[in-house]
C-alpha cells in the first residue's frame, strides 16, 4: 500500500520526511515483522525491536520519540479506528458472505468449526483483523454485533433463523443431552438442552452451505453454567450435591432461562438472583431475590433454601472471593 493512500484511510498525520512511500504487509507483533511491513504499536515498547527487524512504518497514537527519520511515523488518534479503516478498504475486494449472530451462536461455533471456509471472529481485534485480512476471497463469516462494528463490512446478512427442527432429543437432563442429528446420534453431550435451539440453527446454517464441521465433546462457555456446591457454597462434583448454582452474565438471556427451568424443572425449588436495579419487570414472580453487591449475593445464597439458584450477571469466580476454599474440586458444566 503507498503511503499516501494509507494516511487517507487512516486518517493519520505523517510525523517525518520518510524516504519510503509504500508498505508491503500489516504486523502487529515485532518480532514477526518482515522487512517493509507495516507495523502497528499497540505498544510503544516493541517498536525498537520493529524497526530492527525492518519495518518501513509506524502506526501509533501515544507519545513517543521518533527513533528513525528514514521510516514514516503516522500519528492517528486511536489504533484500533485506524485498523477498522484499513480492514473496511480491503474487504472490499473479498466479496465474503458475511452473517450476524448472537454470542451463543459464536461460542458454539468455534467448538465445532473445521472448515477453513468459515471465519468465526470475536476474539481479539488482533486476531479477527488478520484473520480477515487472510481471507479467502467469498469466504463465509460469523460475527456478533456485540463485539464487532456491523461497519467493519459493506454488507451482511442475519443468520437465518426459520428452520425447521431437525435435532431430536432422546434424553436430557437441566445439564446434558443425548440427541440425533442428521441420523447421527450424540450421547450425553454436556451442552444444556436450553442451548438446542442455538445448535440447530447453527447446524442447518452448515448442512445447507456445505460448511464442514465436527460435534465433539463440549466445553463450558461462561453462559449457563452450573456450579454443584453444598449449603457452605463448597464446590462438589457434577451430581454430587442437590444444590446448584446457575451463572448468567448475559441479562438479555434471563428471561428465557427463568422460562425454561420453570418449565423443565418444575418439580423443585428454583430461586432467581437479579441485581437490583434491573429487578422490576421479574417482581410477581415466585422466587426472585435482589442484590447490590457480591456479598448480597453470598448471603442470598447461603441463606435461602433452593435445588437451582439462577444468579445474573455474576460469574463463578465470586465463589473464589474468600467465601469458598479455593482447594475445593470444581466442575462446571453448561
Amino acid at each position: 500500500m503507498r503511503l499516501e493512500n494509507l494516511l487517507a484511510l487512516t486518517q493519520g498525520t505523517l510525523q517525518n520526511q520518510p524516504f519510503v512511500s509504500r508498505f508491503e504487509g500489516i504486523s502487529f507483533n515485532a518480532k514477526k515483522v518482515k522487512r517493509g511491513n507495516l507495523f502497528i504499536a499497540f505498544n510503544n515498547a516493541e517498536i525498537d525491536e520493529a524497526i530492527l527487524n525492518g519495518a518501513y512504518g509506524i502506526i501509533f497514537d501515544r507519545p513517543t520519540q521518533i527513533a528513525d527519520n528514514e521510516i514514516a511515523w503516522i500519528k492517528v488518534d486511536d489504533v484500533d479506528d485506524a485498523l477498522m479503516r484499513l480492514l473496511r478498504f480491503h474487504l472490499i475486494q473479498k466479496e465474503l458472505n458475511v452473517y450476524e449472530t448472537d454470542l451463543i451462536t459464536i461460542k458454539l461455533a468455534r467448538q465445532i468449526m473445521t472448515d477453513s471456509n468459515l471465519l468465526v471472529l470475536g476474539q481479539s481485534i488482533k486476531n479477527d483483523f488478520m484473520t480477515l485480512w487472510n481471507a479467502d476471497a467469498k469466504s463465509n463469516v460469523l460475527f456478533c454485533p456485540k463485539l464487532i462494528d456491523r461497519d467493519t463490512f459493506v454488507s451482511s446478512k442475519t443468520l437465518p433463523s426459520s428452520y425447521k427442527d431437525e435435532i431430536t432429543i432422546v434424553e436430557q437432563t437441566l445439564f446434558e443431552t443425548s440427541f440425533i442429528f442428521d441420523d447421527v446420534f450424540y450421547e450425553r453431550q454436556l451442552l444444556s438442552p436450553f442451548f438446542i435451539s442455538y445448535l440447530e440453527r447453527l447446524l442447518n446454517f452448515y448442512k445447507i452451505n456445505g460448511i464442514g464441521y465436527r460435534l465433539r465433546a463440549f466445553t463450558p462457555i461462561d453462559n449457563f453454567e452450573a456450579v454443584f456446591t453444598n449449603k457452605e457454597l463448597k464446590i462438589k462434583e457434577f451430581g454430587a450435591s442437590d444444590r446448584v448454582l446457575i451463572f448468567e452474565p448475559d441479562f438479555e438471556l434471563v428471561p428465557s432461562q427463568i422460562s425454561f427451568l420453570k418449565r423443565q424443572a418444575n418439580w423443585a425449588k428454583i430461586i432467581y438472583i437479579l441485581p437490583k436495579a434491573k429487578a422490576k419487570p421479574f417482581e410477581n414472580i415466585e422466587g426472585i431475590f435482589t442484590y447490590e453487591s457480591q456479598r448480597d449475593v453470598i448471603e442470598i445464597l447461603k441463606s435461602a433454601s433452593f435445588h437451582f439458584a439462577l444468579i445474573a450477571e455474576q460469574e463463578k469466580s465470586i465463589l473464589q472471593n474468600g467465601e469458598v476454599s479455593r482447594n475445593s474440586e470444581q466442575l462446571t458444566l453448561f
